[in-house]
């Protein structure tokens, strides 16, 4: 079981609990001291495990600047930083990072089963990072099966160098929602024509089981592994982009751009092809994927509004009026500007998320994207880039 520290009186009771010399010094305002591990960080909380094993969730701002650095560190790195090192300003984010080749999720998922309740109908499994909450009792090896695509998702997202560092974790885990059934998901909230959704106000992803492959068998379920993830990639990804991503400005081409992204990589039992993904996702945003099986099918003749236009379009009205073009169109702009702009670097886009990281929003964050270049010029530059990819873009007067 994990406790959640409310605030510091706790914190030094704790003390005794204390041992480990492996375990890194962490200091709170008020200059207390306790021995523990990291354990996994939001932008708010951090959740650290103590020497007797037992894992607590307290505020970052409760923690000395020195130490919320090394979190943000820690996080931008998955973890991996020197225990005796504190962070340093600027170095938190993995901007700088190479673009990943493979994603390979290898490793054991660490399948627990925290709490089987038939009555209340309600079944708790953890993975590394995530937490399933079921309303049907499900085998670790079901639940193994599954948790290898949100783990790898997860390795994804945060290799990709664009400070993809979100996500509101509940006791140390990202929140997942199962339902056994389509009608228990839409009564739940669930949208009637989605197969996933991420649910932002409560940061929880809620999925029926039917989109993860898992069906009825006997007295138990099992697990298709032929099952199409893409729509949970998607959620996934919503789940650990960062809040700024969804400022005016990058909110709808952008967000549901990225999210677009990680779905139309090949993906295949815990593995992402990511240095090979660019013919998958013109054939995605163009057609219905290079198997058929998924994709926006936009043609190789696109009819696009102005850039402008594009760019600072409303939620309301990105997903309300022909929102398949929209999120389509969307992983085309994402994708020019993470592999096709400038010297196919991603460098604009970076500083653009940057801008957004800083409170820049609408214009003055695209003008950090377009850097000096006016819309028009953008138009004929994204237009010229994909010509050569064989895609004819045609951008409407603003």
């Amino acid at each position: 079981m994990k406790a959640t520290l409310r605030n510091f009186t706790p914190f030094v009771a704790t003390l005794a609990f204390l041992a480990s010399l492996d375990a890194r010094t962490w200091t709170d305002v008020q200059g207390r001291k306790i021995e523990a591990d990291l354990v996994s960080s939001t932008d708010t909380e951090v959740t650290l495990k103590l020497a007797a094993g037992k894992d607590v969730t307290l505020p970052l701002a409760k923690l000395s600047a020195e130490d919320q650095a090394f979190v943000k560190e820690a996080s931008a790195k998955g973890g991996k930083v020197d225990p005796k090192a504190a962070g340093k300003e600027g170095d938190e984010l993995n901007f700088d990072a190479p673009w990943p080749q493979t994603i390979r999720f290898s490793e054991d998922p660490q399948i627990q089963v925290v709490s089987e309740d038939k009555d209340k109908k309600r079944f708790v499994y953890e993975s590394a990072h995530y937490r399933f909450v079921c309303d049907v009792r499900l085998s670790q090896q079901v639940v193994k099966g599954f948790a290898v695509m949100f783990e790898s998702t997860y390795q994804y997202c945060r290799a990709l160098p664009l400070g993809i560092s979100g996500g509101k974790m509940t006791d140390g885990k990202y929140q997942i929602l199962l339902f056994e059934t389509k009608d228990s998901y839409v009564q739940a909230g669930g949208p009637p024509s989605s197969s996933g959704v991420f649910v932002s106000g409560r940061n929880v992803v809620m999925v029926p089981l039917t989109s993860l492959g898992v069906r009825p068998v006997g007295s138990g379920y099992m697990l298709d592994h032929s099952q199409e993830s893409g729509t949970l990639i998607h959620e996934i990804t919503h789940q650990l982009t960062p809040e700024e991503y969804y400022a005016p400005g990058a909110m709808g081409w952008f967000s549901e751009g990225l999210a677009e992204y990680t779905t139309a990589t090949p993906y295949r039992a815990g593995s992402f092809k990511v240095k090979s993904n660019f013919d998958d996702i013109v054939a995605y945003a163009t057609a219905y994927g290079k198997k058929d099986t998924h994709g926006r099918a936009l043609g190789t003749e696109i009819k696009a509004p102005a850039f402008k236009d594009f760019c600072l379009m409303s939620y309301e009205q990105f997903t309300g009026t022909n929102p398949n073009f929209n999120y389509g169109f969307g992983l085309v702009l994402t994708t020019y500007f993470l592999h096709l702009d400038g010297d196919g670097d991603a460098k604009r886009v970076k500083e653009f998320l940057k801008a957004l990281r800083a409170g820049k929003t609408r214009e003055d964050a695209l003008k950090v994207l377009m850097d000096g270049r006016s819309y028009e010029q953008m138009e004929e530059a994204i237009a010229k880039a994909w010509k050569r990819k064989g895609v004819d873009i045609k951008f409407s007067k603003s």
